[in-house]
């Protein structure tokens, strides 16, 4: 990559990440939306063709931006850890527990996030920013497969998360991590880690989930 490719590159992950933290500012009153990406833009001093070529899929960008973001930040957590857990159990709940807390100072936004992500149009990016969180944990927590219980072993954890985050959300984290242990005991044995869960079940849970985080209800 040539110096001026590294500056380019540099300068659209710094703006992004501006743009980002005024989205979070004003999302609560404004909502997620195109609207918000204006504004958010224009906060940030970018005009309509700098905010279109930042963020071609506006609201959607903005939306990857913030997962990915606590993402980032979960893993920071667990990776400062010491010690490290060594029971998959503990790195799983750990691992969620990381999650949890990289989001919660975003609460507000996350709901008018979570009405956005709930219209059937964007379920689909829903599943696809949880399901590379699941993987994030995963990857941290060692995991290794390339078979059948690759894609188990995610879309179990993203079941876990989302469900776990939306508690956590609506009733609190006492509350969160009760729902936390409970869906771990019901998955720790291998067999049932093999099996998986069907996607249209993710699906579901998912959708359950944003709509818990949206309305506030436990």
């Amino acid at each position: 990559m040539s110096d001026k490719d590294a500056e380019a590159a540099n300068w659209a992950e710094t703006t992004e990440q501006r743009v980002l933290d005024e989205a979070l500012r004003l999302a609560p009153r404004l909502g997620w939306n195109p609207g918000l990406v204006r504004a958010a833009a224009a906060a940030t001093g970018l005009n309509a063709g700098e905010a279109q070529l930042l963020l071609p899929q506006g609201p959607r960008d903005l939306a990857a931006l913030l997962s990915r973001r606590h993402d980032k930040a979960a893993l920071t957590t667990l990776q400062a850890q010491d010690p490290q857990p060594t029971k998959i159990r503990d790195k799983i709940r750990s691992a969620v527990v990381a999650r949890l807390d990289a989001a919660q100072g975003d609460a507000e936004a996350l709901r008018k996030l979570s009405a956005f992500l709930a219209f059937p149009t964007h379920l689909p990016l829903a599943l696809s920013l949880v399901w590379e969180s699941a993987d994030v944990l995963w990857r941290w927590a060692g995991d290794t497969a390339t078979d059948e219980n690759h894609y188990s072993k995610r879309a179990i954890l993203s079941g876990i998360l989302v469900s776990t985050l939306a508690v956590d959300m609506a009733s609190g984290r006492e509350s969160a991590l009760k729902h936390l242990d409970g869906r771990i005991d019901n998955v720790m044995a291998f067999e049932k880690w093999k099996a998986g869960i069907k996607p249209m079940n993710l699906a579901a849970e998912v959708a359950g989930a944003l709509a818990r985080m949206r309305y506030g209800r436990g």
